[in-house]
């Protein structure tokens, strides 16, 4: 038995004992990584370098990847290192660092998936107003609001849990610091405050994902009116890479932290773990660029810009082989 006062660091347990699964777990997370590195670099690199990506959509979804990019890097160059080099400790500080950057940049993440189903119920449903809504200023208001609404709660959280007393050791069976895996340390009769705060934040995820299929429902409906075919395949091509992103990335958080107790065990904690943090940022880039062609073109400038050692320059009318 131990109290917070007197941890100065803690286990992370998910990591492996045999040194073959533990180097086949340093280099699957390295391959992960830095496919998300790459994804996601590619994508903010094409939307800055072509002004016709500045637009509401993609200034969402350049936000997108610096919170993926975000979010990967704040839990698997730890998990990296402790599988290289046999570890499992990690500081009380880096531990809570971890806990707030990864509640950050998921907060965040869920309010811009909440923003950008906005953005894509204004282009379809009201046209006409989408410049006079999503102007801008707007969009730079509803940005900041998505970041700052999420660090206000990863502070709140993080404050809330590093402020109980644990209890329970210092062992966390999960290869980050994980909150819930915290709250297990904590004594059976302090952690109720922090409960209460779950309960809002799960009530306040529900309300997003409520928004979320409120306003595709709207846009399922404004799609199937449209007479020609190729308007509502053009319309379902803006649509379903965001909504693949949110049902990947809510539908695995639900999972994770909503999954009856009879059917927890540490490996499923561990995949399920892998599969809302780490899987999304890897393969948002992937779904988003798959059926775009504006994206794919301007990626395939910036990679033809790198590979000739050149300065990146916006598409212009005149780059007519990068037209589809």
């Amino acid at each position: 038995m131990s109290n917070s006062s007197s941890i100065t660091e803690f286990l992370l347990l998910a990591c492996p004992d045999t040194r073959e699964l533990q180097l086949l777990h340093f280099w699957l997370f390295l391959g992960i990584y830095l496919a998300a590195l790459l994804g996601n670099g590619l994508i903010i690199t094409a939307i800055a370098c072509d002004h016709h990506l500045h637009t509401p959509m993609y200034f969402f979804l350049l936000n997108l990847s610096l919170l993926d990019l975000g979010s990967i890097s704040t839990t698997l160059p730890k998990a990296m290192a402790n599988s290289l080099w046999d570890r499992r400790d990690i500081s009380y500080l880096g531990c809570a660092g971890q806990v707030l950057f990864f509640l950050f940049f998921i907060s965040a993440e869920l309010s811009l998936l909440t923003i950008m189903s906005y953005d894509r119920y204004v282009a379809i449903c009201k046209p006409l107003h989408y410049r006079t809504l999503l102007g801008s200023r707007a969009c730079v208001h509803m940005a900041a609001a998505a970041w700052g609404t999420g660090f206000l709660w990863a502070v709140l959280h993080t404050a809330n849990t590093f402020s109980l007393p644990l209890c329970q050791g210092n062992t966390l069976d999960q290869f980050f610091c994980e909150n819930p895996q915290i709250l297990k340390l904590s004594c059976s009769d302090s952690y109720l405050r922090e409960v209460g705060l779950i309960m809002v934040s799960v009530c306040l995820l529900f309300g997003c994902f409520v928004f979320i299929v409120v306003s595709y429902v709207q846009i399922l409906r404004a799609v199937l009116r449209i007479p020609s075919e190729q308007g509502r395949h053009k319309a379902f091509s803006t649509c379903l890479p965001h909504l693949a992103v949110v049902t990947l990335f809510v539908g695995t958080s639900f999972f994770a932290h909503l999954k009856p107790p009879s059917i927890t065990s540490p490996s499923l904690n561990l995949v399920v773990a892998v599969l809302y943090s780490v899987v999304p940022p890897a393969l948002n880039p992937l779904i988003y660029s798959m059926r775009n062609q504006e994206l794919k073109d301007a990626l395939r400038k910036v990679i033809c810009c790198f590979s000739a050692a050149l300065d990146c320059q916006p598409l212009s009318a005149n780059d007519s082989q990068y037209k589809s």
